[in-house]
């Protein structure tokens, strides 16, 4: 899966992109002003007197709200952690508002190993919960009631965070577990179809919940909840259709690219002919780059002619045609290419694959089987005269 829009890089681990999305970066003033709230109303509570409370209660409650996002961070490399010991492979961590992702190009070959991976991130929370809760005792002699406050706070959104992602509303957590438990049984689409329902059942309560206890964030959770509930489901009856399907059925043939020694005028012309934006470079008919129309549009006219495609061609992506695919696509969208160069057992050019080309020929890979179905029925029914 490609990274978020609008998310940028902060760091890594073992060579995983941690990222934030900027989504973050605007509500964390709000939960700042909301949690420094939180600690006027507990000193009011405590009956805390003034000279106990040190520092602005906003800024504490910027320190519980970046530490909420930091204890999402350890949440989410705990799944990272169990995912790389089980065969997984993970493309990035992303930090937003209602939380973080991480993104998983491979999960765990078997359910089991998905149902644990889901409850380390519940699990974790609920454990940083019980050592905040015991910093906060261990805090007790210390006269600063904000230092108090705010390690009690963390422990208390610490096991809320817990328990609320063991849910059973997928795509959290606790609907990734009941996924794992259901696939043995019903396979893999059927329980992601009845874990999405569940999903998006829950999503409804929680929209409801959210206008009766007028909610906000609460209805972006819903939104979330129901929108990622019904992607993953569409995804995972992508996945088990394009695992059979070659790539020689979804790309478009192609023996002519772009010749590396070709002038970016002869690409440029190319390019318009075949009515693309991008097209292979070749050498001997085997594919050495890709060339974009925006790229040769860029060259100034009079260069045109003396430049050739090879000064400005990209890497080629390459795939072969025996690969299936969903391994094509997958691999599409880590390099982040809109199209892969297809080619054969030796080498040569074969043709060209995008994100249409899959598309059209899922699209008659189903309908195919919806007919082959519809006459295994028909002669079902028939067989008996």
């Amino acid at each position: 899966m490609r990274a978020a829009r609008g998310s940028f890089q902060i760091g890594s681990f073992r060579g995983i992109p941690v990222r934030v999305h900027f989504s973050l970066l605007l509500v964390l003033p709000l939960f700042a002003f909301l949690f420094g709230g939180a600690f006027r109303r507990a000193a009011e509570v405590a009956e805390v007197p003034p000279e106990r409370l040190g520092g602005s209660p906003v800024l504490w409650g910027l320190v519980v709200a970046v530490g909420l996002f930091a204890s999402v961070f350890i949440h989410e490399l705990a799944h990272t952690v169990y995912a790389l010991r089980r065969g997984g492979t993970v493309r990035s961590i992303t930090l937003m508002m209602v939380g973080g992702v991480s993104e998983l190009t491979e999960a765990p070959p078997r359910p089991r190993d998905e149902a644990l991976m889901a409850a380390v991130g519940p699990l974790t929370s609920i454990l940083l919960a019980v050592l905040l809760g015991g910093a906060t005792w261990l805090l007790q002699e210390v006269r600063s009631f904000n230092l108090q406050f705010a390690f009690f706070y963390m422990a208390s959104l610490n096991l809320f965070l817990g328990v609320f992602n063991l849910l059973p509303a997928f795509p959290m957590d606790g609907g990734r577990i009941v996924r794992a438990s259901l696939a043995g049984r019903l396979g893999m689409v059927r329980a992601t179809q009845v874990a999405s329902w569940l999903g998006r059942g829950f999503a409804v309560l929680f929209g409801v919940w959210a206008v009766l206890s007028l909610n906000p964030f609460l209805v972006v959770i819903a939104f979330f909840i129901f929108m990622g509930a019904q992607a993953e489901a569409q995804q995972v009856r992508m996945k088990m259709t394009l695992e059979r399907v070659p790539v020689a059925d979804l790309m478009t043939p192609r023996r002519v690219g772009v010749d590396a020694g070709a002038s970016l005028e002869q690409a440029l012309w190319d390019l318009r002919r075949a009515r693309l934006l991008l097209l292979p470079v070749t050498e001997d008919e085997r594919p050495v780059g890709q060339v974009s129309l925006e790229t040769v549009r860029a060259v100034p006219d009079s260069e045109r002619m003396t430049r050739t495609a090879r000064e400005v061609m990209v890497p080629a992506v390459v795939v072969r045609l025996d690969e299936d695919g969903w391994t094509a696509l997958r691999r599409m969208a880590e390099e982040e290419m809109p199209q892969l160069v297809v080619v054969e057992a030796d080498g040569v050019l074969a043709g060209t694959l995008d994100v249409n080309d899959v598309q059209r020929g899922m699209a008659l890979y189903q309908a195919r089987e919806q007919r082959s179905g519809q006459q295994e029925r028909r002669w079902r029914q028939e067989r008996p005269a």
